[in-house]
């Protein structure tokens, strides 16, 4: 039978050597699938893979002879691995990328117990009902691979760094996401490259951080957040000339969404029933107590009236960065935006 399943619990069934007969890995998100194909690839030892690995691209590739590959026996081992790369481009001008799978569907509804076939639909949804009523006839596996929200990269780069024997320090956490973003096959890189660099066990710090990714310890988004959060309005502005200097590397738009982040979870925290250090942890959804370093420090400098007006400040800020009621600079945008923070009026009565 089909089914979803999430990312950890088919790397662990595919680890412990129980595969489904047939994959379809698919989605906005490549990383996981190009992490799960690597993985479905191991199947095959390193010495049978001249044998029993068969790579192919769907765009260069008929399905009949995907499915005569998949019928092929294994030589002298278990089973054999297929994958089929590519398959969101199709076969142009023959087969779409629909049809292309629809091509595939006899053989999902029956496969070969011997095979492992593993098809790549890598950056966006595939369709077909037929193609997937034969996965679950089949007992295929389905795995819809959508990006990372925001809030939860993080999380995700922790863990990578947590399989790699590391641990991180909170602000290095912070500094390499800011400077990556969401696009975690470049996360997982930079990570790749302090795991070299540091040896096993080591902490990633915000110096390994600056040292081996080109990232600055002082003049980044989470300092930048911080020294909000403590009201600090010389850092602020000195920072702030800094990202002015090379507007490239420092877009005002990811910046804007920390600085959106640090004052709503201020008002959950405001509101929270349970105000303990465990009970905000679970209220805005911490991993470690150093994620309430700013939101304490942002306690004791903002009331929750100066919380609501700073939102709806940051509200405005982000139409006017997109040319809604403004055609100014965006870096004039945030220094104005910076200074509203700094001195907000709190007065009751604002606008959500």
């Amino acid at each position: 039978m089909a089914e979803a399943v999430t990312f950890d619990s088919l790397r662990r069934s595919i680890k412990a050597g129980k595969p489904a007969p047939v994959y379809l890995l698919h989605g906005r998100e490549g990383f996981f699938i190009d992490q799960l194909s690597r993985d479905i690839e191991a199947l095959v030892p390193e010495a049978d893979r001249d044998f029993n690995l068969t790579v192919l691209y769907a765009p260069q590739t008929e399905p009949a002879k995907v499915v005569e590959a998949c019928r092929r026996y294994p030589m002298m081992a278990e089973r054999q691995v297929v994958i089929l790369r590519e398959a969101q481009s199709g076969m142009p001008p023959r087969f779409g990328a629909a049809a292309y799978l629809k091509a595939l569907a006899a053989y999902a509804a029956s496969p070969s117990p011997t095979t492992v076939l593993c098809v790549c639909f890598r950056g966006e949804e595939a369709k077909g009902a037929e193609f997937m009523k034969a996965m679950k006839a089949g007992g295929g596996v389905v795995f819809e691979s959508a990006k990372v929200r925001e809030d939860r990269v993080g999380a995700q780069v922790a863990q990578f760094i947590k399989d790699r024997g590391l641990s991180v320090d909170p602000k290095a956490l912070a500094m390499l996401c800011d400077f990556v973003g969401t696009d975690l096959s470049r996360l997982y890189n930079e990570v790749g490259k302090l795991t070299v660099s540091l040896g096993p066990g080591a902490m990633v710090t915000p110096e390994a951080v600056e040292r081996n990714i080109g990232v600055s310890k002082e003049y980044n988004n989470f300092e930048f957040v911080s020294a909000l959060a403590n009201r600090d309005e010389a850092k602020v502005m000195k920072i702030l000339r800094y990202f002015r200097a090379d507007p490239k590397n420092h877009p005002v738009q990811p910046l804007a969404v920390n600085i959106f982040t640090l004052f709503s979870n201020l008002l959950a925290a405001y509101y929270a029933t349970d105000r303990s250090e465990r009970g905000l942890m679970q209220e805005l959804g911490f991993r470690w107590p150093g994620q309430l370093k700013d939101i304490k420090a942002a306690m004791g400098n903002y009331g929750p009236w100066h919380a609501i007006e700073i939102v709806q400040e940051i509200r405005r800020f982000d139409c006017r960065t997109k040319g809604v009621g403004s055609r100014q600079d965006p870096y004039d945008l945030l220094n104005d935006l910076a200074v509203r923070i700094l001195h907000p009026l709190g007065q009751k009565g604002v606008e959500l």
